[in-house]
């Protein structure tokens, strides 16, 4: 749309926030409408998760002055405000991220060393994993994450360099053809509005926000195989089938205590439901560890074992003894999987609607392991498991967000397929032994990752896929919209199609594409060119992929990988 600044700054149509979180700081500062009604700045970040954070690290960096938005009070998404530790790839400690990203994590470690009573064991511990979960080789509480972030934008908060404006939504759009002159942002306690200004914008939101709103073109859910060639992909698109999301909280275990909940009003529901099996199998209740995989690793508290330690933030056995009297661990299970709607193009309404029904789906559970899960010694349920409201910033206890797990995707210059990434396909291509392949070279990389593709139970009722993939690189083509000039993805939102973005999607590979974005709208600004001219000129391509490898971005894996 083409709208006046009169228009503009009078538009009054706002989208429902997602969630309302019962937040901790509820006394927030109230904008001004007088004095703050128009900001400008070079870079302008919609969305303050692992990708906005990272975007505006690498900017600020190289000079540019940067204005981020959050919609919540925790910057820092997947990591603090849904409360999910990184998933990350077998290499992360030495080569397999950004030396950004490696710092980020390196400071979490030196944050636990400093400020909290270690054992001697854990302190000495180079590689220290405070919840000792594994599913990472790095779980820690949401807090010090993001402590951790806010103390690396500190000096350029403190400078003025970079403004945050925490619990404000993007509403509306100025577009003028292909550029994006202004998005329209309201501050969520007091409505008040402000038009933020600037040559470049960031789409770094975990649901894409700012594609609709500058009218940019976007894919959502499944593609068909004639429109990717996936060998994978649907007979035809399915656009409204996405990966669920979940509703994360923590909890911890007190033996010998009562903390039942009371009983979730939807816990009859939720506890009956059956999901269509795989083919041969039968049906498993949605709250059960029926399924193969979830018998195998079944769930004792006292014992710290199966999904108790999977997710786990803090083992108690790293601390000085009577630090804590119990682990605590996040639940994000895909007993808690929400897989009943879409957050993406649907009316506010029905978007409440759906995080509402997540809540009582992970509270459900929580009801369920209290009450009625079988434990090994024949009685049911665990009634000293307590739901830990202190963790998350919220006076619920759950997570500020949801996990997101599929977002928009822009329509892409190029977009990264199953066939790029998958081994079968290299192998046909090269005939080489799987320990000498990587993925498909990009020669525009601006960045690595690894993952499998990892899809989740989705809206139509896909069962989880855990597709075999190679070391990859990150594509500039797929960072750059076909049409549009001046907006670039940060988060889960590039080109990419349903099926990699199960393998693009995880933490530091968002952190990487968000510190190539900042770069590159650095770099474009400094050389007065644009991102698409970057990518389809050799010398400037060079030049910016110089600019990368000097700030500790790699563009390549070894061959051979380390093993």
């Amino acid at each position: 749309m083409n709208l006046s600044r009169r228009a503009f700054l009078t538009q009054t149509a706002l989208a429902a926030p997602l969630v309302v979180a019962a937040s901790a700081c509820v006394g927030a500062r109230r904008l001004s409408r007088s004095s703050d009604a128009e900001l400008s700045a070079d870079l302008v970040i919609i969305g303050g998760g692992l990708g906005g954070c990272a975007a505006a690290l690498a900017a600020a960096r190289l000079g540019l002055r940067v204005i981020m938005t959050e919609e919540t009070d925790w910057i820092g998404g997947q990591l603090t405000q849904q409360a999910v530790p990184p998933d990350e790839n077998a290499w992360i400690e030495t080569i397999g991220g950004t030396a950004s990203y490696r710092a980020l994590r390196e400071a979490v470690r030196a944050h636990y060393r400093q400020h909290t009573p270690l054992t001697a064991a854990a302190r000495a511990n180079a590689r220290l994993n405070p919840g000792n979960g594994w599913v990472s080789r790095l779980c820690a509480e949401p807090r010090v994450w993001l402590t951790v972030l806010e103390t690396q934008l500190a000096p350029f908060v403190a400078t003025g360099q970079l403004r945050i404006l925490r619990q404000h939504r993007a509403v509306a759009a100025d577009v003028d053809g292909d550029t994006v002159r202004a998005v329209l942002v309201q501050h969520a306690l007091s409505g008040d509005r402000i038009a933020l200004r600037a040559p470049h914008f960031a789409d770094a939101t975990e649901l894409g926000e700012l594609l609709p709103l500058t009218r940019t073109e976007y894919v959502t859910g499944a593609e068909s195989q004639a429109q990717t060639g996936e060998p994978h992909a649907k007979a035809s698109p399915e656009p409204d089938n996405v990966q669920g999301f979940t509703l994360c909280f923590a909890m911890d275990h007190r033996p010998g205590e009562s903390h039942v909940i009371d009983r979730p009003a939807e816990y009859a529901y939720w506890r009956d439901l059956t999901l269509d099996p795989p083919s041969g199998e039968p049906r498993t209740r949605v709250l059960s560890f029926d399924d193969a995989g979830s018998r195998r690793l079944g769930f004792d508290p006292v014992r710290r074992t199966g999904f108790w330690s999977y997710r786990r933030i803090i083992d108690r056995t790293h601390f000085v003894p009577g630090t804590y009297d119990s682990d605590v661990t996040i639940v994000n299970w895909g007993q808690n999987d929400y897989s009943f709607g879409s957050l993406i193009d649907v009316s506010p309404m029905e978007a409440a609607t759906h995080v509402a029904r997540a809540k009582q789906l992970s509270l459900s559970l929580l009801y369920w392991l209290q009450t009625e899960v079988p434990r090994p010694d024949g009685g049911a349920g665990w009634p000293g498991l307590r739901l830990r409201r202190d963790i998350m910033g919220t006076d619920d206890g759950f997570a500020m967000y949801p996990y997101i797990r599929e977002s928009r995707r822009i329509a892409a210059e190029f977009t990264v397929c199953e066939q790029h990434v998958t081994v079968e396909a290299r192998q046909r291509e090269t005939a080489r032994p799987r320990a000498e392949l990587t993925a498909a070279p990009f020669a525009d990389s601006v960045g690595i990752g690894h993952y499998s593709m990892d899809l989740h139970l989705t809206t139509r009722g896909d069962r989880g896929q855990y597709g075999d993939t190679l070391p990859f690189q990150i594509p500039l083509g797929a960072l750059i919209p076909r049409r549009m000039e001046n907006l670039l993805p940060a988060c889960k939102n590039l080109g990419v199609t349903h099926l990699t973005n199960g393998c693009y999607r995880l933490h530091p590979i968002e952190w990487n594409i968000g510190e190539s974005v900042g770069a590159l709208v650095a770099f474009c600004q400094a050389q007065r060119t644009t991102a698409r001219a970057v990518r389809n000129s050799p010398a400037q391509l060079a030049a910016f992929q110089a600019l990368l490898s000097r700030d500790g971005v790699p563009l390549a894996w070894p061959s051979p990988l380390p093993r």
